[in-house]
Formats: C-alpha cells, structure tokens, sequence
C-alpha cells in the first residue's frame, strides 16, 4: 500500500487534501497496490477521499504537532511501499521526523509524481526553486512531501472503507496558541494571487489590492519589507523565507523583485508585473509586464475586469 496522511483544516478537507490523496493514487498505480488514508476522526466527511482514489480510510485522534503525528504515523507503515504527505506547515515537520523514526528516503519539495520505481525517482525543486533535481529514494522507505498546488488533483474512485485507527503518538513540543490566517483563499492552494509590495506607499492603499483579488478570486499576498513594516500580516508574506506559492496567475504590484521574493514564486505558471520602474527586476521574471503607476493601472483593471465579466 502507499501510505497518506491527509491533513483538515479546522475538520474540514482542502486542495491540498485532495491533491495528497490523488498523488498517491497516481504511485500506487504504478506500483500495483492499494492506498490508505490517514485522517483525522474530527475530519467532516472522510468518506470523501474515495473520490480520488483511497481505497482505505483509517480515522484516528491526531496528535497536535507534526513530531507527534509522525510517531503515529511510524506505528502504521509496515508494509507500506511509500508514504505522501503535502508539504504544508505541519507537513514540512511531519514528513522528515517521520523518515528520521523509520530510517526512510525523503524528498521534500517535490514537484512530480514518481517516474520510476526501486528506487522511486522524483523530481523536487531546488537552489530556492531555481533549479529541478531529479531524486532517487533508495535505502529505507520513500517518502515524499510535495508542493501543494504542484501536482493537482485526478480523480479516480477507490473503494473508500473507512475504519477506526488507534495509534498513539507523543508530542515533542507544546501548543499553546493558534492563530489561523482569515480571507477567502488559502495561499498555499490559490489559482490567483494578488501581490504587492511597498509601492503601494501604506497599508491605507490595500483596499484596491484586497478589490483586485476579489474581483479574480485570488489570494492577496506581500512582499516581505511589507510584512516586516507591519503593513500586512505576516502570513501573507510569499519569498524564500515566507510561504512559496504555485499558482496559474501571480501579480505583483510595487514590488521590485529581489531574489529572495522571485524564489518563492517562480513556480508561476504566469507573472503579471506591474512597476513604475521600467528595470525594475521582476520584469525579467514576468511573462507580462506594465510600466506605470499602479494607483492607476489597478483601478483601471478592476473596472475593465468587472466589465468583462458582466458581458460574460
């Protein structure tokens, strides 16, 4: 079997709930066996998965940290071929704790479905996603963690029996306060993101960003002077050192684009720039490009948007 861990976000599924289950799918395929699914027992609706391809559904009492839920994870993978787990916030301390307990081979920021099997070849992003590295797991188990927006979802039913798990687990750390991002797309999983920088002047000046994305239905997003100044929560910081996004359209608005900012969006299906600066950086990233104000070109955006999707 190939083992997934599927995670929900306040007991409800996500994409990226989805895309894990749909990735392992997709290997189990190629390997010849059958996929569980690893849930919450507060998930809403875990028959669901079967959808994209789970054949079993084990709900169990999560630990609350990913160290934690990786030792229960550790009890459950014999026999197991391989393991997915999305590459989330809790993913990305989940996915190597998980391969330290059992001795695996891990690939983090994976970017494809395997290729190959013994050993299970993968691709994964690398040098700040500027670069693919094709990766081999051999010497223990597989495990992948992938970007979640990378891979996208097929659906492919499986048979979808749900059952009762018990595995404990022990949290090697405390949490002792939540906080959860508010707004309508998550940026992790967004199609469209709206972004901008300190050419906005002040966070009074977001209100045209905040009616861009909504117009779009996209998530907004920063640059990481903006969330440093306090202008924007720092949950919406995109770059290297904030939350890399994959989406079909990025925009960014005043932003220059230093590096650190390019490698945490160059996975962009499509770059919309728009800059006062005609050298500015990110202009040679984009595959579109607007020198101008965008006190002005937003405004006259949203009402060219709005206008089209009133005659559409």
């Amino acid at each position: 079997m190939i083992l997934v861990f599927v995670e929900s976000w306040n007991n409800q599924f996500k994409k990226a709930s989805f895309e894990a289950v749909s990735y392992a799918r997709t290997w189990a395929d190629m390997a010849g066996c059958g996929v569980k699914a690893v849930v919450s027992n507060d998930a809403s609706n875990p028959s669901s998965l079967a959808q994209y391809g789970a054949d079993e559904i084990s709900t169990l009492n999560l630990a609350s940290t990913g160290a934690g839920i990786a030792s229960q994870l550790a009890a459950m993978v014999a026999g197991a071929k391989g393991v997915v787990v999305a590459g989330t916030a809790v993913g990305k301390t989940l996915a190597p704790t998980l391969a330290a307990m059992v001795d695996g081979a891990l690939s983090t920021n994976t970017t494809s479905t395997p290729s190959a099997l013994e050993p299970v070849v993968v691709e994964r992003g690398a040098f700040s996603s500027k670069g693919i590295e094709t990766l081999a797991l051999s010497g223990g188990l597989p495990i992948v963690s992938f970007v979640p927006n990378a891979i996208g979802i097929v659906e492919k039913a499986g048979s979808g029996t749900v059952t009762n798990a018990d595995a404990s687990g022990k949290d090697l750390l405390t949490v002792g306060e939540v906080s959860v991002a508010s707004g309508k797309v998550a940026l992790p999983e967004a199609e469209v993101v709206v972004s901008a920088g300190r050419g906005l002047k002040g966070p009074e000046n977001w209100g045209m960003i905040e009616e861009l994305a909504d117009v779009l239905g996209a998530a907004t997003a920063c640059s990481k002077p903006v969330s440093d100044i306090g202008w924007r929560p720092h949950s919406e910081h995109v770059g290297q050192t904030g939350i890399q996004v994959n989406p079909n359209l990025y925009i960014a608005i005043g932003i220059s684009g230093a590096i650190q900012h390019l490698a945490g969006v160059s996975a962009s299906k499509t770059i919309v720039a728009i800059n006062t600066d005609p050298e500015a950086p990110f202009f040679k990233a984009a595959d579109y490009g607007i020198v101008g104000d965008a006190f002005d070109v937003v405004p006259r955006l949203i009402e060219e948007l709005r206008a089209f999707k009133a005659a559409n």
